[in-house]
């Protein structure tokens, strides 16, 4: 089967041909899956997802998640009823409305629950029948999809305000009173405004998740601990630069000074003070504060006003440079070079996706900082060879991260996420970034062992749901990581010879 998606040339053409087969043959899809993940990850998730999204009512062939259309408010419990399996533990919703960094593309946006899943499955061990994918489709405000003969969602601008609202309550109330309070809830490539809402208005109430705001912050944050082993120093005594203010960007940010208040034991608000953040308009400083968006306000410090991110690198000279922008080809030469001049090892993050959204290329940021940058990147780049010398470079991928995490709330039974559990998960990642991967400059770990690493990870996690009195699964299994191992899913074929 590898052989004959092998001979696919065209990436797109890959990921239809498995998207085939996890129809027709679901052991066997994730057989494949898991045992060539490297080559396969990029397929069946990013870069070549995004793709897929902005083609899916070209490419689409039959319904793999659940739609549920803004006509069938009032109706939502009768919809979920019809999803044929019962025992539901995590659901990937999204609205479409902000897909990668490729923006609304409504209900084709279906693309990133279905990839999220089949990753929960492979890399996190949850049952294929207890994964659910949803679409909320509220239209959307993409003219050139309003305009296709073949987009399949609703024709019609996007629902907003209260009607919104009303219908993401109802869908929130529906989902806890069909599947009990454990199912996780992990919203995906929703609009900022909303998923800062969203996140904040059910965090209290049910087992909620955003993978773009807290499953980002918690790979990158592992990355950045595994790093301070390649440059020195402890969290705190490093200054963080971004571009990039949205819900990755502050997302990361706020992670990053929790676990620098936790090493230090000085408030979070102190810590914050190390971390900048540049948006469209700048260098995000206190003299902004009344145009500020709620969640870009903490990030508001004390400075005269920098329009761009190069006079921003040398006025505040960071010693880590982060991309969350969603904007192409931002790090340029002259930014590479100003930060390569002010550090020895500096440490460059391009994390937007697709690879066409990634502010920088493995090899321009190697090139231009003579080869002594740390990178890592949201979407995958191949070796580089630089003055005779090879270079590999790390991928932040949330799958790191977000497998793991949802397998340890499900082992302990979880009725809440809590930011320690995150902190928790970065640890276990960090940890598994072994001196001889460090060697290679790489700061995160190949994910041939994804699988164990997922193990480690909702170990530490479902240790944490236990110590914080969220965990319903009693008594507490002795070896975490044992019980973990037992409770994943294995699509082993039997050898009858």
């Amino acid at each position: 089967m590898m052989h004959t998606i092998r001979q696919y040339q065209v990436p797109l053409q890959k990921y239809m041909a498995m998207m085939d087969l996890q129809e027709m043959n679901e052991r066997l899809f994730y057989k494949l899956l898991i045992d060539n993940v490297e080559e396969l990850l990029p397929v069946v998730y990013t870069p070549t997802v995004g793709e897929a999204c902005q083609k899916y009512g070209s490419i689409f062939r039959r319904p793999q998640g659940l739609f549920i259309s803004l006509k069938e408010k009032g109706r939502i419990l009768e919809v979920l009823k019809n999803w044929p399996q019962r025992k539901i533990q995590v659901i990937v919703v999204t609205d479409g409305e902000r897909i990668l960094g490729l923006g609304d593309l409504g209900c084709q946006g279906m693309g990133i629950p279905v990839g999220k899943l089949s990753l929960y499955t492979a890399l996190g061990g949850i049952r294929p029948s207890a994964c659910l994918p949803i679409t909320i489709d509220v239209g959307t405000n993409n003219e050139k999809l309003l305009n296709d003969e073949f987009y399949i969602g609703l024709r019609q601008r996007r629902a907003t305000g209260q009607e919104y609202a009303e219908f993401l309550h109802e869908f929130m109330t529906a989902v806890k009173q069909n599947y009990g309070e454990k199912v996780l809830i992990q919203f995906e490539d929703f609009a900022n405004h909303n998923a800062f809402d969203l996140l904040s208005k059910y965090g209290t109430s049910h087992l909620v998740f955003n993978d773009d705001i807290q499953g980002t912050a918690s790979v990158v944050l592992a990355g950045l601990m595994a790093a301070l082993k390649l440059v020195g120093g402890t969290l705190a005594e490093h200054t963080f630069l971004f571009l990039g203010a949205g819900e990755a960007g502050t997302g990361i940010a706020e992670l990053i000074a929790m676990e620098m208040s936790k090493q230090t034991e000085v408030p979070v608000e102190e810590s914050r003070k190390k971390i900048w953040l540049v948006d469209s308009k700048g260098l995000i400083v206190s003299s902004r504060m009344k145009s500020l968006q709620h969640f870009k306000k903490p990030w508001a410090h004390e400075h005269e006003p920098v329009k761009n991110l190069v006079d921003a690198v040398k006025a505040i000279k960071p010693t880590v440079l982060i991309g969350s922008s969603g904007a192409g080809r931002t790090f340029t030469k002259e930014v590479i070079e100003a930060m390569a001049s002010l550090n020895e090892k500096p440490v460059i993050l391009a994390l937007s996706n697709p690879t066409s959204q990634s502010e920088c290329t493995a090899e321009e940021a190697y090139t231009w900082s003579q080869g002594r940058a740390i990178f890592a990147s949201g979407s995958p780049f191949g070796p580089i060879e630089y003055e005779g010398k090879v270079y590999l470079s790390g991928q932040a991928n949330n799958a790191y991260i977000f497998p793991g995490l949802g397998l340890g709330l499900i082992i302990s039974g979880a009725i809440r996420v809590h930011d320690d559990m995150l902190l928790a998960a970065s640890e276990a990642l960090a940890a598994e970034v072994k001196p001889e991967i460090l060697n290679k400059g790489l700061i995160y770990p190949p994910f041939t062992n994804i699988r164990k690493i997922s193990a480690h990870i909702a170990a530490k996690v479902a240790a944490k749901a236990y110590e914080l009195g969220l965990a319903t699964r009693l008594p507490q299994p002795e070896d975490l990581i044992a019980y973990a191992e037992s409770c994943m899913y294995s699509p082993n074929y039997r050898n009858y010879r």
